[in-house]
């Protein structure tokens, strides 16, 4: 297992709409580590794919998609003002276009294709190869980095995490619909669990997380409570602390 920090891999997998990117995103802050959102890449081919009209009246056109795949480039870049890191495709920032509920609501089926998933998890591997990275998704820990050093399976029921997704379109000036939201997250959990290809499952060394009644603080702390204990059991055997 590696232990220092510049080579330390983190997979957290989960549900939709539990706050895996912003537990991701301010661990990676604090260990002054790269963030990968896995599940902005997915978002951004299915944008791609409804702007070039791949997409109609929920079934895609899966070899045009196909076709097209090497002309989808997706990168992040990091807002100065912000200190985050924002989704690019093809040198356009998506970051909030990504987020629509027409995006939400077709991810889940661009994310089940077979050689959508191959392209973007070759992808992220490149990415995160060297280590010192965490990334977030829904097969990090069972397909992208089967051998990362810490594994985290994140959940919340249904009914919060359709709150926390209204809440944030909310503050964002956008004027949706609970009940919408609500259908949206249950179907893509359906779709998400039992698609062929790569499924969402917890892996069987991963460490759950039900972070339905916590706070965002007492997420991060209790991860870092984990890397921690990775720590710890690093000096023991003579390695060097990275905490």
């Amino acid at each position: 297992m590696k232990k220092d920090i510049r080579s330390i891999i983190i997979a957290i997998d989960g549900h939709s709409s539990c706050g895996k990117s912003t537990v991701a995103r301010d661990l990676a802050k604090m260990l002054n580590i790269a963030y990968i959102d896995t599940g902005a890449m997915y978002r951004a081919v299915t944008l791609f794919a409804l702007r070039q009209n791949m997409i109609v009246d929920g079934k895609i056109n899966e070899e045009q998609l196909r076709n097209n795949l090497e002309n989808i480039v997706i990168d992040f870049r990091l807002n100065p003002d912000k200190k985050l890191n924002e989704t690019y495709l093809n040198g356009e920032n998506v970051e909030e276009k990504i987020r629509s509920l027409e995006v939400s609501n077709n991810v889940s089926p661009i994310s089940a294709l077979g050689f959508v998933r191959k392209h973007l998890v070759a992808l992220q591997r490149r990415m995160g190869e060297k280590g010192g990275v965490v990334l977030d998704g829904r097969d990090i820990g069972t397909v992208v980095f089967p051998n990362a050093d810490l594994k985290i399976f994140m959940t919340a029921s249904p009914e919060i995490r359709a709150k926390r997704r209204y809440d944030e379109m909310v503050a964002k000036g956008l004027t949706p619909k609970f009940e919408e939201i609500l259908e949206n997250i249950k179907e893509r959990d359906k779709i998400d669990s039992t698609r062929s290809e790569s499924p969402l499952k917890q892996a069987d060394d991963a460490l759950v997380l039900d972070n339905s009644h916590m706070t965002r603080r007492e997420q991060l702390e209790w991860i870092l409570n984990k890397i921690n204990d990775i720590d710890k059991s690093a000096q023991t055997e003579g390695g060097k602390s990275f905490l």
